[in-house]
């Protein structure tokens, strides 16, 4: 379920930490669901800050913790790695955008080759 309003994602990198508001609040980090690297928010690369990131504004935007797990890799490495400098900001059409048309694959490139060329178990 897609969130019917709009958002606003701000970040802002300190001396010391990164601040990420939604709408001015700080964005909750969802810290209670570990399958999602245990790392402070950081953008501009694909890594553990920028997942737990991407799957905080995807939860958020989608209202739902385990929706956002399955996608949120797509939001790391194709919005949250091409953040760049110290401050950004993304509204949720942005967020929408980067899930339409994309397809997560529950396996490796290689497992997936072996079974398109049926070698696969």
């Amino acid at each position: 379920m897609v969130s019917l309003n709009t958002h606003i994602y701000r970040g802002k990198r300190g001396q010391d930490t990164c601040l990420v508001t939604v709408d001015g609040a700080p964005l909750d980090p969802r810290l209670k669901v570990v399958s999602v690297p245990m790392a402070e928010f950081e953008w501009g690369y694909k890594g553990g800050g920028p997942g737990r990131l991407a799957f905080a504004i995807l939860a958020h935007h989608l209202g739902d913790d385990k929706k956002a797990l399955v996608s949120y890799r797509i939001v790391r490495d194709n919005v949250v790695a091409e953040l760049r400098g110290d401050e950004w900001a993304l509204n949720s059409a942005q967020i929408e955008s980067s899930l339409r048309g994309s397809v997560e694959v529950p396996m490796t490139l290689n497992e997936l080759f072996d079974k398109v060329r049926g070698s696969g178990t």
